[in-house]
């Protein structure tokens, strides 16, 4: 029987960006459904900071549409109180200390990314962030953490200069996915799995993250990000780790932590050569057109690269990772291909026109993990044809009306950190993709145009096909 999990401890959620989307439609609901679960009481209490004029009534109006209706919701709401002020001035610190008091105190940016450095300094230099007398006082950092690796690098001294590492919960939202955090126990709570996953039998990995939608009223946003700065070092890169990684000593955070670093660290940086010929750039078509959009903006919707990872595990191994927008299907999938078997056995079938095994984790939608593997076709003759084992997990358990932010926010109130990155994987992950980003900038990355509901631009299949691969068909 599973151990039942404790409450989160007494404590004040204090979110800056209150009146924004994350807080209103994935953080408030998450923590109401963390309520229905039991996992909070009414020992949390939530101030929410924003520039917006108004009082606590209105902030908790503008949270009812999409926090989910019930006695929790309603006993919660009444715990919701708002600070009106621009967290660019001392004063709202000020304000904000004379309202905390001496408890447990959260602190989530849900900002744009160019305040957190200077938020998380006004708190300390307020002496908001002092641990004393058993009090603990963490900040939650959400993504873009950076926009390359020297801003990354300036954004971790400038943030530990401050606070202690154990302070600082850097969110990847994609980590708080059943999922995703299925991908451990999958390898290691299976030992077939793990006696199979390596160099000997795994012929390369294929990580997929694609989007239906396009930048949509983002296009400020998007116009100096891109696609691979929007999610490879960050959501993919944490997935390449969970996959590459080596069996942790046990699961806290600083062994799981310290494993994915260890994946991050090994991936080879490109040489200029590299980086131009194994990456693809995309744009779909009618994103010049989108508000707040250059009009002659050569960024990318969508992005693929091929990388490898330096460890003896993974030596030869090719990772493929491609994301986009506007594509054909939404789709976030690990698709592990296996080295086909020696066609000795099999001259006089037809077994080399037939596909790999493949174990594909389906992420979202329709989670679930597929096993493709090969059987005998009734009959005199041995004809191997291919089926599937598929687990669904909709069948199985009940995961849906979650944000993804359950998980992760019960975390931080309870000082896991298992789920969020330390400094040296980001750092890592930056480090990696950073010589796709500096040839580029140098002109040497042509943006391919592409059709919107398509699989994207007609080179990143090339990608693959002059090493003998095909993707893996998004949504297939």
């Amino acid at each position: 029987m599973a151990a039942k999990l404790k409450p989160a401890p007494p404590a004040t959620l204090v979110i800056f960006g209150a009146t924004g989307d994350l807080a209103r439609r994935l953080l408030v609901p998450a923590i109401a459904n963390l309520c229905s679960d039991g996992l909070i009481g009414e020992s949390l209490n939530i101030l929410g900071i924003g520039s917006r004029d108004g009082g606590d009534e209105d902030l908790r109006a503008g949270l009812d549409e999409f926090a989910p209706q019930g006695d929790c919701w309603h006993k919660l709401r009444s715990r919701i109180s708002y600070l009106q002020g621009d967290f660019t001035q001392p004063q709202v610190f000020e304000d904000l200390k004379a309202r905390l008091g001496d408890g447990n105190v959260a602190f989530y940016l849900a900002t744009p990314a160019q305040f957190f450095g200077p938020i998380i300094e006004s708190l300390s230099k307020a002496g908001l962030m002092e641990e004393t007398d058993g009090r603990f006082r963490r900040v939650a950092v959400e993504k873009p953490f950076g926009h390359d690796l020297p801003s990354a690098r300036a954004l971790n001294a400038q943030i530990l200069a401050q606070v202690d590492e154990t302070q600082v919960y850097r969110i990847d939202h994609f980590l708080g996915k059943e999922t995703v955090q299925n991908i451990m126990v999958a390898r290691f709570a299976n030992p077939w799995i793990e006696a199979i996953w390596n160099n000997r039998y795994i012929d390369s990995v294929q990580i997929t993250a694609a989007e239906t939608v396009d930048v949509g009223t983002r296009g400020a946003f998007y116009d100096a990000t891109g696609a691979l700065r929007d999610m490879v070092p960050n959501h993919l890169f944490q997935l390449l780790a969970m996959v590459g990684m080596e069996p942790p000593n046990d699961l806290s955070a600083d062994s799981v932590r310290t494993e994915k670093a260890k994946v991050l660290v090994a991936v080879r940086e490109p040489s200029p050569a590299e980086a131009r010929a194994d990456s693809v750039r995309g744009q779909y078509d009618g994103y010049r057109k989108t508000a707040d959009v250059a009009a002659k903006s050569d960024v990318e919707t969508y992005v693929a690269v091929k990388l490898f990872v330096d460890t003896w595990r993974w030596a030869g191994v090719p990772f493929y990772l491609r994301t986009g927008k506007a594509l054909k299907a939404r789709d976030t999938e690990v698709v592990v291909t296996f080295k086909p078997v020696p066609l000795a056995l099999f001259r006089d079938t037809q077994v080399a026109d037939l596909p790999p095994n493949r174990l594909v984790m389906q992420l979202q939608p329709d989670e679930g993990i597929s096993l493709d593997f090969m059987v005998k076709k009734p009959g005199p003759k041995v004809q191997a044809v291919p089926v599937a084992l598929d687990f669904h997990y909709a069948d199985r358990f009940k995961i849906g009306g979650r944000t993804g932010y359950e998980t992760l926010l019960y975390d931080m109130m309870m000082g896991d950190q298992t789920l969020f990155q330390r400094a040296d994987q980001i750092e890592a992950g930056w480090s990696a993709v950073q010589p796709f980003l500096d040839s580029w900038a140098k002109g040497k990355g042509k943006v391919e145009r592409y059709k919107r509901g398509s699989d994207g631009p007609a080179g990143a299949a090339e990608l693959l096909e002059r090493d003998g691969r095909q993707w893996h068909e998004i949504g297939g």
